[in-house]
């Protein structure tokens, strides 16, 4: 199978240079031209995603070569991108930053040579003039395999600084700037923990998604970026024949509001088309659970911000305690995970009460408790599989429980999990009946056998 779709990735140099700000900004300027873009984030990225999906107008798709693997990645952007007139990619830290200083894997570079993708380099030029052209120059011989075709200037001083900033290029030979970015001219997002927090109507409203769009027409060419993204190489893909959606066979009650947004979509529309029906319910505004549920699934998000809310709503944390007590089939994430605990604690020492489910208390840190890819093995048969069986996936979280669950002889841990990066191993995923609860992010769609075990354990059992 041949892909041709006009297609580019905004890399940075390094994390902070403004790539997020400049790619929304560009996804917007393109859409009102009347082009379809459609969008994707490298790594595990929950957040930028969602600023993503409100520019384009399209679910945006995480690509990550570590969780994912490369026939996954592919496959999906050749799926996600069948009737999209170009693709916008927005990189990771920076372009060569993956999970070792020594190789580039796992990293935005890894990315844009698996799917051929012509790069256009975000530079952060405060202060500088020549040593511009040096970084630059040092970023596009660093690999040949990729192909930084263009390059971006922010945080310039004014009109004669980004003149002298294409003088710099041209006086070493190269070719491809884009533009400057003035110092203060792209709206500021709002922050949270590991960047921004998940985007809205009213934090990325039209106001705010025209200024960036505005913004990037008057220092960039958007003929230029279209110019560039029809460079790309064919690339070609091993195809997987498509089953199309399986009539629903069970009922997946799927935690989805402020407080709980945190799921790869691709690994959402897998589990539909395999078979589940998905049922959203809000544990913040809802009374209580839908009718008729197989199995929930609560995934992460920030029930910290909503803890008050959240410990109010007595109806729904009464039918989630319920539905556990049953023994049906309950799944949950990080936040999901505190979700199903006996509550928060936040920094400053209150306490909110939710589910009691877990015998032990989230208690919000400072300072973020994991960040990192694991590798989870289930040590017993679960919801996902049998005894053996891996997924990947990522952890990032701020809160601790406050003693172990399992000292509560009814609890038990399933999962043995490998850090990536340092190789250590340590035991989590703790379970009573049919409830797992861990703090790791999953990737399931790429890991077939994983979801029909999923799909298999909530149709074996009745709805209530």
């Amino acid at each position: 199978m041949q892909v041709n779709c006009p297609r580019l990735l905004i890399a940075g140099t390094q994390s902070g240079v403004g790539k997020t700000s400049i790619t929304i900004g560009l996804v917007a300027a393109l859409k009102r031209r009347g082009l379809k873009v459609q969008t994707f984030k490298v790594g595990p990225d929950f957040l930028d995603p969602t600023y993503l999906k409100i520019a384009s107008g399209r679910t945006c798709y995480n690509l990550d070569a570590w969780m994912m693997g490369r026939d996954y990645v592919e496959r999906l952007f050749a799926k996600s991108t069948h009737d999209a007139d170009i693709a916008i990619i927005e990189g990771v830290m920076g372009l060569f930053d993956g999970f070792s200083p020594e190789t580039s894997e796992g990293s935005t570079a890894q990315i844009a040579e698996w799917l051929k993708t012509p790069i256009a380099l975000v530079v952060n030029a405060s202060g500088v003039s020549r040593s511009f052209a040096a970084m630059v120059k040092g970023f596009v011989e660093f690999e040949r395999k990729i192909k930084i075709t263009g390059v971006i200037a922010n945080h310039v001083g004014s009109a004669n600084h980004t003149e002298l900033l294409a003088s710099s290029l041209v006086s070493v030979g190269m070719h491809g700037f884009m533009g400057g970015i003035k110092k203060g001219a792209l709206p500021t997002l709002p922050g949270r923990h590991l960047g921004l927090v998940s985007a809205n109507d009213k934090r990325l409203n039209t106001d705010t998604l025209n200024r960036l769009a505005n913004t990037i027409e008057e220092s960039i060419s958007i003929d230029d970026v279209v110019t560039k993204s029809k460079a790309a190489l064919p690339l070609q893909i091993t195809s997987q024949q498509e089953t199309g959606i399986t009539k629903p066979k069970a009922r997946l009650g799927v935690a989805m509001d402020e407080a709980f947004s945190f799921y790869y979509p691709d690994s959402l529309e897998t589990f539909k088309q395999m078979g589940l029906e998905l049922v959203p319910f809000s544990p913040l505004n809802d009374s209580g659970l839908p009718e008729n549920l197989n199995a929930i699934y609560i995934g992460g998000g920030y029930p910290e911000i909503y803890a008050e809310k959240l410990s109010a709503n007595h109806g729904m944390l009464r039918d989630v305690r319920q539905f556990a007590e049953f023994d049906l089939p309950v799944y949950a994430e990080c936040g999901g995970l505190i979700y199903m605990s006996n509550g928060i604690e936040t920094i400053d020492g209150k306490r909110y009460p939710l589910t009691g489910c877990l015998p032990a208390w989230a208690k919000m840190q400072k300072r973020f408790q994991a960040l990192g890819y694991i590798e989870t093995a289930l040590t017993e048969s679960a919801i996902w599989g049998e005894a053996g069986s891996n997924v990947r996936g990522h952890m990032f979280h701020y809160s601790k429980l406050d003693r172990d669950p399992c000292d509560n002889t009814a609890w038990k841990t399933k999962y043995s999990v490998r850090k990536k990066r340092t190789g250590e191993m340590f035991h989590e995923g703790y379970s009573k009946g049919k409830t797992l609860l861990s703090y790791t992010h999953l990737h399931f769609a790429s890991n077939t056998i994983a979801c029909k075990n999923f799909i298999k354990r909530c149709i074996e059992v009745k709805s209530i």
